[in-house]
């Protein structure tokens, strides 16, 4: 399994071998440049083919139906025909939008998602940039998500846009913290900001180790690509369809691309934060990250068809009063229990000890403070009736 791990590096050192029979150095990097570019690009954009036809297949297994099976053997060419039927619909640019802004928000919703793939291992020494940096830049780039959106709305000239991109990014913001602390104590414990240190830091999986910190970050992340049940600024019941409600033909399937793409950029992230990244036994490492990715995902389109969607001041209290004071006491929690026990296994056993202590003492908390609510709601309506 050695060779094969290490082939994905022996191809490129080949082909660097290669073209310096006839190119200068900087010919040779710019060449290999422009390859990564285009295998970050199918990186990106394959999971997108897939992940409509995975979304409905999982959807229709949960609500008992046969999804897509008309479009090919089991449907697996719905989204091509998906593809040409969006090709095909007419460009429509509203007359009073900002037709520079209008034209090029899409593209700043779709590229920031691109670029996070630059900074993840997806092998061992398969990483386009090892920034050392690196979860930095991918933190960073993803909060462009934010300007994008209000480019959108705004640009648009709808109003019932503008009020959608209000609620975006009081979601956006509200959920950026929780997602910073949970990644700052994953750099606590790694000691370092580079993606491969990272992975190569997790012996023991930081999941089993801070699971407070898995468990906020993968939130946050549904919440930061507007999926179940944080789809609220896109739910077609609320006020409008969100962001993109003036958006058509390919500019709306840009919108489209980036979403499902951050489903993909979910479970990449998740598995090299948290699951280990590419290291596991006997299979090579762009298969255990490629597995571990892919898991990551099932769950994220297993809770879209289980979790029913939120209202907004119960997504905001969520962030802010629960999210962001847990993460921020296990922070110094973790913080405390490495500093004394190092970064070993008593450390880790002592980091578990210490989140699943955490979660139960907030458990009890709540669970305490709803029965007391429940208790005042029914003495208050007892003595109404009296």
């Amino acid at each position: 399994m050695g060779f094969l791990d290490a082939l994905p590096l022996t191809v490129m050192d080949w082909l660097r071998g290669l073209l310096g029979q006839g190119l200068p150095a900087w010919g040779v990097e710019l060449v290999v440049g422009l390859i990564k570019v285009v295998l970050i690009l199918v990186v990106a954009i394959l999971p997108v083919i897939v992940l409509t036809w995975l979304e409905r297949k999982v959807l229709a297994r949960g609500q008992d139906r046969f999804g897509p099976n008309l479009a090919g053997p089991y449907g697996l060419v719905v989204a091509f025909a998906d593809a040409i039927k969006i090709l095909t619909k007419e460009d429509i640019i509203p007359q009073a939008a900002d037709r520079q802004v209008f034209r090029f928000a899409p593209a700043l919703v779709l590229i920031p998602t691109l670029l996070v793939f630059t900074v993840v291992p997806m092998g061992r020494g398969m990483i386009a940039a090892d920034l050392n940096v690196g979860i930095l830049f991918a933190v960073a780039i993803g909060s462009l998500a934010v300007i994008a959106i209000i480019a959108a709305t705004w640009s648009s000239g709808n109003k019932y846009s503008l009020l959608s991109m209000f609620r975006s990014v009081a979601q956006l913001v509200s959920y950026e913290l929780p997602m910073a602390f949970s990644v700052l104590t994953v750099v606590l414990v790694s000691g370092g900001l580079s993606t491969v240190r990272i992975v190569e830091a997790q012996v023991i999986p930081f999941a089993l180790v801070m699971p407070i910190a898995a468990v906020t970050y993968f939130l946050a992340s549904l919440a930061e690509a507007n999926r179940s049940p944080f789809d609220l600024l896109l739910g077609e019941s609320e006020i409008v369809a969100g962001h993109n409600l003036e958006y058509s033909g390919m500019r709306f399937a840009m919108f489209y691309i980036g979403e499902y793409a951050h489903i993909f950029v979910i479970g990449a992230l998740t598995t090299t934060l948290f699951l280990g990244g590419y290291q596991g036994p006997i299979l090579p490492g762009y298969m255990w990250f490629l597995i571990k990715t892919m898991a990551v995902v099932y769950v994220v389109l297993w809770i879209r068809c289980t979790w029913p969607r939120m209202r907004i001041d119960q997504l905001l209290d969520f962030s802010w009063k629960l999210l962001v004071p847990l993460n921020l006491a296990n922070l110094m929690l973790v913080a405390l229990v490495f500093k004394l026990a190092g970064t070993g296994l008593l450390g880790s056993l002592l980091s578990l000890v210490v989140n699943v202590g955490l979660l139960v003492a907030v458990g009890t908390f709540l669970v305490r403070r709803a029965r007391s609510s429940t208790s005042r709601r029914t003495r208050a309506l007892v003595l109404g009736e009296v």
